[in-house]
């Protein structure tokens, strides 16, 4: 039987569900006789249309059937699934296999390295390699010669970034093809081409006996137009398009492109690839047909929607210069009946909405629902909130394997590696859910968490080493003693681990040896789980196959790259739960929604950036270039995503959905949204309804905010014993005093900080204090123990960097300021001295950093300050009595070093900080005649034996409650406003 004299091309419009319709056509016209039906073979473009169209010949059967052979021609084995269409075995010369994708990368990241005149990182090489891989794929696709480039003439026009990329460019291109030679392999997207143009020929000759159908394709590959031409013109073949738009007038068709070239220039304008039909037009040219030459597809089925939706969306996609259109239509040509909208501010409200939706199909008998969005973050939400009601839907895009426990824990060691174990890259790995899994690990978390108040704070020296000084045992005042001692013992367990994977990264020179210590390592950490079940088993396929390509790989691999590196390899790999899901209720990405169709089609995440996403830029070739070879434009891929919109846009009832805000803030509405919103006018319908049970929802039925807190403890709890630096919090703010005092709850300092006011206090408390006591009174003393401090192998040589300078030149100053002192005939009594006194009940203690003799015979109290010293008017309020307490502490006998009656005759602060051009200033909050608004000097004390007396009567003597204040004026204001439930209260009338 010979050809046909016409090509068989048909089309299911999008308002009609593709896959149902497909298999009642081939059951209507083929299933007469089972062995007939099984002998045909159906062509589609992906392994979810084949499920699809599986699922839609059992519903049309009823029963048991014999499918036909159902092939995805966008399967990596494509070879193995045409099976018989190819030419016998020994027959023709065998075609080559394919490079492994995994192989080629590392190949040409090695390539892009020793090419490159900068140092290129793996991680940066692999990336490159990637959209390398990429441009190669699309030259093979498109067939465009290695010649093309030398036949360009623009290179003299580009800018000099272009100009380094092209020549980097055509250096690989001509070193790849040897690559290949010597692995005796050939690119996958070279070998499908030869595969498809085989099948194509062999059909020419010897066409099949069976029915061949081609369907649902719209990719523009010369090689698939070639065979899909083939097909449409064998005696028992057929190519059946998905949502060709054959509503669309000649007009508007003409002005989508691709355009003839100028008769002057030569040049041809660009089409627009940005139109749902540009694909599918240009695919008809290359087969060499028209539109006329297709055929609507005579079947259908119970899910479609109705013809009137297919006219319309033709109407919202109209090419721009011709959307003025919009303002003649019709109503019945606007109207878009059983299409909702949904608009929210947020994206947690778009999940929440989506997934009440879902739940209402899941709760109508017999009723199908999907959410499409390209939107994983909200996919990943709606899953969430379905699972709130035991709803497990079937998420068919899968999660990366980077954001998975086997890969999380698998970077987390490249990172913990590549930054020498640094406070949170270090707590990140032995925190991770997989580490030390099984009886053991609660016992391991409780040594993590010693190990992490411990790194609170500036952070140690690097490496184990850094840790082991961290823990050991400290002379002198250590605070953490009891907790250094107790996360020491179990430091031994966690250091065994620990050091061997040090060791073995020091020792591993080269890419594959850094991911054998990885593998290794990572099993030993959690006891194999890393590799168990569905995703520790795809993670240890993936991290075999890099290990034994990685020989080929880069060659320079700084560790600092690596958690680069193992971030973009195992994102590429998408893992999938093995058991599926909802049976009605699924979650696709766009290109596995293509060729689906359910009752309700959620569309979510219509905004810009998302759907349609921003092109990925070709960091190789310039635009331009791109054109002039005739690659496809980076905006192709907003077509493709137009047309999966207008697709999937058919389903009998549609729900589109976006939020106003994103993670980032304010979020543009997609183009494909506006468009609607557009052409529809008053016919836009809104499903506000999901919007208010999605805030109804979680809407407590009354609120019940905190009032302001006022503890009443008994008078037995409340300390009789109170330093100095705690009457200020107990003055400005009560019930923080009694979190921190009574409660024993303390702020803790984030992890790795920089070196705040406390840790600097100490350390310059600490220098000052040694150097008086020995009595030296020599600068350069004082400064080699400034240094002597630093050089510890317990500081970080960051810390070094950025404090040791402004430290020195602070202590200078204190240094001169003493001697300057010491002429006038004012010394140095003690420094960092105890003392207390009974004042109103209560013992009140304190340490002096110094206590001075002055020329009149009078105390002067000196307080160290790394920072700005309080105001007056703080201390006249009460919110910065420590000064003034330490001088009636030393008034009334409290100090040792002091006379058994004597006065406070001056009050400094000497602050280390910054005033004009120099570090270091003296500054003191009174005045000999109360200038300046200051108290006078001689009523100081009592004035702060006054304050003193009045909040030691009323908190700690008395029962007045510990009532919430909010305060600015006193020190580390706010540590407790999440405990007191600020915000609940604070404004209110009743607060």
């Amino acid at each position: 039987m010979g050809d046909r004299t016409r090509p068989a091309l048909y089309n299911i419009p999008t308002h009609r569900a593709f896959s149902d319709a497909l298999a009642a056509g081939i059951i209507a016209q083929h299933g007469g006789d089972p062995m007939r039906l099984a002998q045909g073979m159906i062509l589609l473009p992906n392994n979810r249309a084949i499920r699809s169209v599986s699922d839609a010949f059992v519903r049309k059967s009823g029963g048991g059937l014999l499918l036909p052979r159902l092939v995805a021609l966008g399967d990596p084995d494509l070879g193995e699934q045409v099976g018989g269409a190819l030419d016998p075995l020994g027959e023709d010369e065998a075609v080559l296999p394919a490079v492994a994708p995994m192989r080629r990368q590392m190949i040409l990241a090695r390539m892009v390295q020793q090419a490159s005149a900068y140092p290129v990182d793996a991680g940066q090489a692999l990336k490159l390699a990637q959209a390398l891989g990429a441009v190669l794929d699309q030259m093979h696709v498109e067939r465009v010669p290695v010649t093309a480039l030398a036949d360009l003439t623009l290179s003299d026009e580009l800018s000099q970034h272009w100009q380094t990329s092209l020549r980097l460019f055509v250096i690989l291109l001509a070193q790849w093809p040897q690559e290949l030679a010597r692995l005796g392999c050939i690119d996958l997207a070279d070998r499908r081409n030869r595969l498809l143009d085989r099948v194509a020929a062999r059909w020419a000759n010897a066409p099949p006996t069976g029915f061949v159908i081609a369907a649902g394709m719209s990719t523009t590959a010369p090689a698939i137009a070639t065979l899909l031409r083939r097909i449409a013109m064998l005696p028992k073949g057929a190519v059946v398009f998905a949502g060709l738009d054959q509503e669309m007038d000649g007009e508007a068709w003409d002005a989508i492109g691709p355009f003839d070239a100028d008769p002057v220039t030569g040049r041809a304008p660009a089409g627009h690839e940005t139109h749902p039909q540009y694909a599918l037009k240009r695919l008809l040219d290359r087969m060499s047909a028209t539109r006329d030459d297709v055929a609507l597809w005579r079947w259908g089925s119970e899910h479609d929607a109705r013809a009137v939706r297919g006219r319309n969306i033709s109407n919202a996609m109209l090419p721009p210069r011709l959307t003025s259109r919009w303002r003649d239509l019709k109503t019945a040509d606007r109207s878009l009946a059983g299409v909702e909208a949904l608009e929210v501010a947020t994206p947690g409200e778009e999940a929440q909405a989506i997934a009440i939706a879902l739940r209402e199909a899941v709760e109508t008998e017999a009723r199908t629902a999907a959410l499409v969005t390209p939107d994983r973050q909200l996919a990943t939400r709606v899953s969430a909130h379905l699972r709130r009601w035991g709803i497990d839907a079937d998420d068919s895009a899968g999660q990366p394997l980077s954001r998975l426990p086997p890969g999380t824990l698998l970077i987390a060691m490249a990172e913990a590696l590549a930054e020498r174990f640094a406070p949170v890259a270090l707590l990140t790995l032995l925190k991770h859910p997989l580490v030390m899994r099984g009886d053991t690990r609660l016992n391991w978390l409780e040594g993590v968490r010693g190990l992490d108040l411990l790194l609170r704070g500036p952070r140690p020296q690097a490496g184990i080493a850094g840790l082991d000084l961290l823990l050991a045992e400290r002379d002198g005042e250590d605070r953490q003693r009891t907790l250094r001692a107790r996360t020491r013992l179990w430091w031994a367990e966690a250091r065994a681990l620990l050091e061997p994977l040090e060791q073995g990264f020091a020792a591993a020179s080269d890419l594959p040896g850094q991911l054998a210590v990885i593998r290794e390592h990572s099993g030993r950490l959690s006891h194999d789980a890393v590799w168990a079940g569905h995703q520790g088993h795809a993670a240890a396929d993936l991290f075999a196959e890099m290990e034994d390509a990685a020989r080929e790989g880069p060659r320079q691999a700084d560790i600092r790259a690596l958690p680069v590196l193992l971030d973009h390899l195992l994102g590429g790999v998408s893992v999938r739960p093995p058991q599926g899901g909802h049976p009605r209720i699924s979650i696709l990405g766009l290109i596995e929604a293509r060729l689906v169709q359910t009752d309700l089609m959620i569309l979510g995440g219509l905004n810009e950036g998302n759907w349609p996403g921003l092109p990925a830029p070709d960091p190789w070739l310039a635009p331009r270039i791109r054109r002039e070879m005739g690659l496809p434009g980076l905006e192709s891929r907003i077509g493709l995503a137009a047309h999966d919109f207008a697709s999937a846009l058919g389903a009998p009832q549609i729900l589109i959905t976006r939020a106003r805000r994103g993670s980032g803030g304010p979020a543009v509405a997609s183009r494909f949204w506006l468009r609607l919103k557009a052409m529809a006018g008053a016919q836009w319908k809104s499903a506000d309804r999901y919007a208010a049970l999605a805030q109804v929802l979680d809407h407590a039925a009354e609120h019940r905010p905190a009032n302001r807190p006022a503890p009443v403890p008994p008078l037995s709890v409340r300390p009789k014993i109170i330093p100095v630096t705690d009457v200020d919090r107990l003055k400005a703010d009560p019930y923080a005093f009694y979190a921190k005092r009574i409660l024993r709850l303390a702020r803790l300092d984030p992890v790795d900080a920089d070196a705040g006011p406390a840790w600097r206090g100490t350390a310059v408390h600490e220098i000052l204090q040694q150097w008086a006591e020995a009595g030296s009174g020599d600068l350069a003393d004082l400064e080699a123990r400034a240094r002597a401090m630093f050089d510890r192998p317990d500081v970080h040589p960051l810390l070094k960097a950025l404090w040791q300078p402004r430290l020195i030149e602070a202590i200078r100053w204190i240094a001169a300021e003493v001697a300057s002192d010491l002429a006038a005939g004012r010394k140095i009594l003690s420094v960092e001295t105890e003392g207390r006194a009974e004042i109103a009940g209560v013992t009140l203690t304190g340490k002096a950093d110094r206590i001075d003799l002055l020329p009149d015979g009078k105390l002067g109290i000196v307080d160290y300050k790394t920072g700005k010293p309080p105001s007056a008017r703080q201390v006249r309020a009460g919110y910065a009595l420590q000064l003034g307490l330490l001088g009636l502490i030393a008034e009334q006998g409290g100090f040792p070093s002091t006379d058994a009656a004597p006065v406070a005759g001056g009050f400094e602060y000497w602050s280390l900080a910054k005033k004009g051009d120099a570090f270091g200033y003296r500054e003191s909050p009174v005045d000999p005649m109360g200038k300046r608004d200051k108290i006078i000097t001689a009523d100081f004390t009592s004035h702060v034996h006054a304050q003193f007396e009045d909040v030691a009567t009323t908190y700690l003597t008395g029962s007045a409650p510990f009532d919430a204040q909010v305060n600015p004026e006193v020190a580390n204001y706010g540590d407790y406003d999440q405990l007191m439930r600020l915000e609940e209260w604070y404004g209110r009338d009743d607060g």
